[in-house]
């Protein structure tokens, strides 16, 4: 947040998304991996963010970040933060990036159990960053 904080800004929005320990089918998650190429996923986030620049130009800073590897239950593992001159823009932007990451950024998640880990059911094919 002290990142994302401007004078010109009044209003910064942060959302966090933590591993979880139950998903579709599963009770009893105890972690999650998440596996990407790193060189597709910089480049998607980075054409999320033009995407989100582009709808709202007044936008301040704006970072994106998920985490690859083993996330355990309650850490994050996603973070997206927006500052702009208003809190409507702000979350508008934020929730813009975080919707568009999960649609838009090849990343696939296994989930640890103790019987084992198996490939996410909860998917989504990959699709285009909207136009603004």
């Amino acid at each position: 947040m002290e990142w994302a904080t401007r004078a010109d800004c009044g209003a910064v929005v942060t959302f966090s998304g933590t591993a979880r320990n139950n998903s579709a089918g599963h009770d009893e998650v105890q972690a999650l991996e998440y596996e990407t190429s790193v060189e597709l996923a910089e480049e998607s986030i980075h054409d999320l963010i033009a995407a989100a620049r582009a709808r709202w130009p007044r936008l301040g800073s704006v970072a994106v970040h998920h985490r690859t590897g083993k996330v355990s239950i309650t850490e994050t593992a996603v973070v997206v933060v927006v500052s702009a001159p208003h809190r409507h823009e702000a979350f508008s932007a934020a929730q813009f990036c975080i919707d568009t990451l999960k649609k838009s950024v090849p990343m696939w998640k296994r989930e640890i159990s103790k019987d084992g880990a198996s490939w996410s059911t909860d998917v989504q094919s990959i699709t285009q960053i909207p136009e603004p």
